[in-house]
């Protein structure tokens, strides 16, 4: 049977192996403590059921975390089943992990190519504003030592907008 410690131990052996990286495998790392809090005996002892009574741990989840925001603890439930459904489709046959192909590299691959855009684009001479003719506010916070934050937005942001900036900004936080 598989138990929720189960998935600690995957994180680490998918990280191990390159499917997440560092960041992603903390991230889903404190989205297991969150829930571990909640989760009962029997829960504890079956990934299953805790995928059956989902929906009731989450409303425990949220009425014992009304400190966060609702959209963080979305993030966290999201990567919640992501932990989940990658320990059931590669960690109960570990031989499964070698097919595994993640999207992160198509990601650095297309870093990679913008990169190469960038730099010819730099190398002609020519720039562009990202946010020409768009009346923003630019906002420059120094975080730590040699640590910057640069957040452009536009002037007349609306109130969902601002939720939703937040929702992001408080799924990047590592606990």
């Amino acid at each position: 049977m598989n138990k929720f410690n189960d998935l600690y131990d995957f994180i680490d052996f998918a990280k191990s192996n390159r499917k997440y990286p560092s960041n992603t495998a903390n991230g889903l790392k404190s989205a297991l403590k969150i829930f571990e809090k909640e989760l009962n005996l029997d829960e504890l002892n079956s990934i299953n059921l805790i995928e059956d009574n989902i929906d009731e741990i989450f409303i425990n989840v949220v009425s014992k975390n009304k400190d966060k925001n609702i959209g963080s603890l979305n993030t966290y439930k999201a990567r919640f089943l992501k932990i989940i459904h990658d320990y059931q489709k590669y960690g109960i046959d570990p031989s499964k992990m070698q097919g595994w192909n993640t999207s992160q590299k198509n990601i650095n691959h297309k870093l990679a190519k913008k990169d190469t855009l960038d730099k010819r684009q730099d190398k002609i001479g020519t720039t562009i504003s990202d946010h020409t003719n768009t009346p923003v506010h630019k906002i420059e916070l120094s975080l730590r030592k040699d640590i910057k934050s640069v957040i452009i937005i536009p002037k007349d942001i609306n109130i969902k907008e601002v939720k939703m900036l937040k929702t992001i900004l408080d799924s990047l936080v590592l606990e």
